[in-house]
């Protein structure tokens, strides 16, 4: 079986801008963070107003354990079934865990094929923050 860091490395990454031209998102809304990262505009979501109301799933939890609830890997696994059913999908994560910085577990990317990558780039300076925080 691979390790989650093997799978990430095989993974072929789509260019972000590929990915909003798909959501119909224009180029003026975003803010790139690279090839592969990018911020939508407030303003952007705002103005969505004449589009048809989409669904949500919430994924929650109040109860942490040592090893997460698998809140992201949940997230990024629902994302990718409802993707190659054909439908339209977004997934929005928080931010990283803190529990890392803690010491109790891992860096709240999912795991396995349900993994948010790059996952360097998401623990370190996804939030401004953590970094920071880190090295204090």
């Amino acid at each position: 079986m691979k390790q989650d860091q093997e799978i990430a490395r095989e993974a072929k990454m789509i260019p972000i801008q590929d990915i909003a031209a798909k959501m119909d998102i224009p180029e003026s809304e975003i803010e790139y963070y690279g090839k592969y990262k990018a911020k939508i505009k407030m303003d952007f979501c705002l103005k969505c107003d004449d589009r048809p109301n989409g669904k949500l799933i919430l994924i929650s939890a109040m109860s942490p354990t040592r090893a997460g609830e698998g809140k992201t890997t949940n997230t990024i696994g629902i994302v990718d079934a409802l993707c190659k059913l054909g439908k339209r999908t977004a997934g929005t994560l928080r931010q990283p865990s803190l529990g890392p910085v803690f010491g109790i577990k891992g860096g709240a990317t999912g795991g396995g094929h349900a993994q948010v990558i790059p996952s360097d780039d998401i623990n370190l300076h996804f939030t401004g923050d953590f970094h920071a925080i880190t090295s204090a």
